[in-house]
């Protein structure tokens, strides 16, 4: 396994500041609530009490008449072609039926959120209440009640005639799974439960909403895709796509559920029928019952090895709750499940389950840290039954350049050998865990990193420095990590640079910051535009220097031909004088959607409380292949925020249901996130190993660090009680419950 080499750069690698950075510190960043327009109004939502319910009959008439209202609308409002309203605009305001606790029903606009509140009060609705179906095995029950009476199940052998909750069946099958599985020395198995979970962004949803007299409708709003809530606007309410523009705010955390629209095409309605700007705002409990959480999930695994170590069948049966429409993450976690392994015979079936809880929406890699914690603990227990060190298991059945991929493509150059030596070899593993009821477990993960399409704009002013204009959400310091990589590829300063995220009207189209692809795949525009113009600036040159185009040379951020050589900024200021031409390019990729994808192996060590059964986190490591880091710190923060994230799910965070479907912990007093007090700090190790699709390296690295929390703690929670977690959250009362004599 040679040492990748790793190219000399200037900017690159380094830790500036982010350029956006004294905005948000002094308060002066406008996000989702800080939108004032003149007139402005505000709305609110009324949602429904049950879980599952056909709706009788809908009576806004009282709350029209209350002073200080000026809209009311409900879902007779959204157009409707064909039998049926689109799943996404049903989630926006319901139609005859209500699919879960919080789901949208109708809405006001008042002078004040007060009078707004009072005219929610005054809505009548006749419900009927239906059984809710709650668990994702009870849903896929022939009996268990229907929650949308046109959902067939669509499989490879075509679409079924009943009524059911499951959506899809699927899955994939490489080799021969019952094959293999004879020439096993042993196998293990076990079956793996996990509960919906919230990405737990601080920042509720927010937008303004203005649809002027013209036709031509404003929707400012905090969403990790200004493009696609335009789309979804547009089709929603069945306007041009042309007559939307969505202007980006600064945004308060993501991690995924900030894609999809909930509130946008409601503020429009209720500006349309006002006249007047409307502003919408969630509060936690509208987040936690209105928006989407990721799937809960129940997954039945085995695999098996050779005596030696040597990884050669596995098996998974997925079920994925999708919430109240179809479409889960459960292919996504199938395709991750088993990818850091070279296994020669795997099958997985996958379910796509319809239940009475919110439509799941992704979170920081959508499928894969269910999976990974149940692959990863009997990778673990297959370790132990073999006597080999778990992660010289890893190494062993690592996969690696020319294995087969989640999708059955071979990987290209990959990280995962890297990142198992490079946790075998860190001074965390070495160190010594010693005292009662410790443990220590490791796990490894992978991620896809995304491309789609991306485009920017650049020019250049006088003086040398450059504007870069991108329509790409700013989460994770991605102003900075463009910037650099513009900087890199015009030999210029990065203070030289200066990016700014734009409206939809004013820069080509950019899919979601989401899938690991900002840095990656708008990266590649960057690059893209920066060739583009030194292209023209030696043209431009040329003929200012009586030279042949081809003549004309660029290295290091200088020109040269002959005689001639000028920098950067002295060349625009040669070729951009007031008399001269405008300097700029653009820069646009369609960039697929597998190009090169992540591992990551994390170390934990944890103490268990034998008399109330709480897990505390003692020393965490992050070992992760970035590909290359453009930035450092923030590659880091990365991989800090998702093993924290991880974290929290595997000890703590679920939603809790009771038996008619409401959500019990819908605040951050009872939905317990981890704090500062919780966690060491996290220690981190960045593995660099060039994704060869990149033109400098990178990989994608927002999402990886969240996929090994969950089996990693479940397998230092072993390792300290001697009992498996076979379901999460590993809570101080679920370790408790499962292990009795600790002392």
């Amino acid at each position: 396994m040679a040492a990748p080499t790793k190219p000399e750069y200037k900017v690159i690698g380094t830790r500036p500041v982010r350029p956006d950075g004294i905005d948000k510190v002094t308060g002066r960043a406008q996000y989702g609530a800080d939108i004032r327009q003149a007139r402005m109004i505000y709305g609110k939502v009324l949602r429904s009490p049950h879980a599952h319910a056909n709706i009788k009959r809908i009576d806004t008439s009282k709350a029209e008449a209350l002073e200080g209202v000026k809209a009311v609308v409900t879902g007779a409002d959204l157009p409707q072609s064909g039998d049926r309203r689109s799943d996404k605009s049903l989630n926006v305001l319901a139609a005859d039926k209500a699919l879960y606790r919080g789901h949208a029903i109708a809405a006001v606009a008042a002078t004040n959120p007060y009078i707004a509140d009072e005219a929610l009060k005054l809505i009548e609705v006749e419900y009927e209440v239906l059984p809710p179906v709650l668990d994702v095995r009870e849903a896929m029950r022939p009996d268990a009640p229907v929650v949308l009476d046109w959902v067939r199940t669509t499989s490879m052998a075509g679409t079924g005639e009943e009524p059911t909750n499951v959506a899809a069946k699927g899955g994939f099958n490489f080799g021969d799974a019952d094959k293999g599985f004879e020439e096993c020395d042993e196998i293990v198995e076990g079956e793996f439960k996990t509960k919906m979970v919230h990405q737990g962004y601080i920042e509720p949803q927010a937008c303004t909403a203005m649809w002027n007299p013209d036709g031509q409708l404003t929707v400012w709003t905090s969403t990790q895709g200004s493009f696609p809530v335009r789309n979804d606007t547009s089709e929603i309410l069945d306007i041009p796509i042309s007559k939307v523009k969505v202007v980006p705010t600064e945004i308060g955390g993501g991690f995924g559920g900030k894609i999809p629209v909930y509130i946008e095409p409601t503020a429009a309605l209720l500006s349309k029928k006002s006249g007047r700007p409307v502003a919408l705002r969630l509060d936690r409990t509208n987040v936690f019952e209105g928006t989407g959480p990721t799937s809960g999930t129940s997954i039945k695994a085995k695999i098996g090895a050779t005596k030696d170590g040597k990884l050669v069948a596995a098996y998974a049966d997925m079920a994925y709750e999708a919430g109240c429409f179809p479409g889960s993450s459960v292919t996504l976690g199938a395709m991750a499940m088993f990818a850091p392994y070279d296994i020669e015979h795997v099958k997985i079936d996958t379910y796509d389950v319809v239940v009475n809880k919110p439509h799941v929406q992704d979170y920081r890699a959508p499928g894969a840290p269910a999976a990974g914690f149940a692959i990863e603990q009997l990778v673990d227990e297959l370790a132990e039954k073999l006597h080999i060190d778990p992660l010289k298991l890893k190494q062993m059945n690592s996969s690696h350049e020319g294995t087969r991929g989640p999708g059955g493509m071979p990987f290209s150059r990959i990280g995962q050998e890297e990142c198992v030596e490079a946790a075998m070899n860190s001074e965390h593993y070495k160190s010594p865990l010693e005292g009662p009821n410790r443990g220590r477990g490791v796990a490894s993960g992978f991620w896809f990193n995304v491309g789609l399409r991306s485009s920017v704009n650049i020019s250049v002013q006088p003086d040398g420095t450059v504007n870069l204009v991108e329509g790409n959400t700013d989460i994770g310091g991605t102003r900075a990590s463009l910037a650099m990589q513009l900087a890199e590829t015009l030999g210029i300063a990065y203070e030289d640079v200066k990016p700014m995220v734009v409206d939809t009207d004013a820069v080509g189209y950019n899919d979601v910051t989401a899938g690991s692809r900002t840095t990656y795949a708008t990266g590649m525009a960057v690059n893209k535009a920066g060739l583009n113009l030194i292209e023209k600036m030696k043209g431009l040159l040329a003929a200012k220097w009586s030279a042949e185009p081809d003549a004309v040379e660029f290295a290091s951020g200088t020109f040269s031909s002959g005689e001639n050589s000028a920098s950067f900024r002295e060349a625009a200021g040669i070729v951009a004088g007031p008399a001269d031409a405008t300097l700029n390019a653009t820069g646009e990729v369609s960039a697929g959607v597998l190009v090169g994808g992540g591992f990551s192996t994390h170390i934990v060590d944890v103490e268990v409380d034998p008399d109330t059964g709480k897990t505390q986190i003692l020393r965490y490591t992050v070992v992760q292949d970035a590909g290359t880091a453009i930035h450092p710190s923030y590659v880091e923060g990365q991989m800090q925020g998702g093993a924290v994230q991880g974290i929290g799910w595997a000890l703590n965070e679920e939603y809790y249901y009771d038996e008619e479907g409401k959500m019990a912990n819908a605040s951050f007093l009872d939905y317990r996130l981890p704090t500062t007090l919780d966690l060491p700090m996290i220690e981190t190790v960045i593995v660099e190993v060039p994704n060869p699709t990149h033109p400098f390296g990178v990989r994608g690295v927002g999402e990886v660090s969240i996929v090994p929390p969950l089996g990693a703690i479940a397998n230092a929670v072993y390792r300290a009680t001697g009992v498996r977690q076979f379901e999460l959250p590993m809570s101080p009362r679920r370790v408790l419950e499962t292990t009795h004599d600790l002392g």
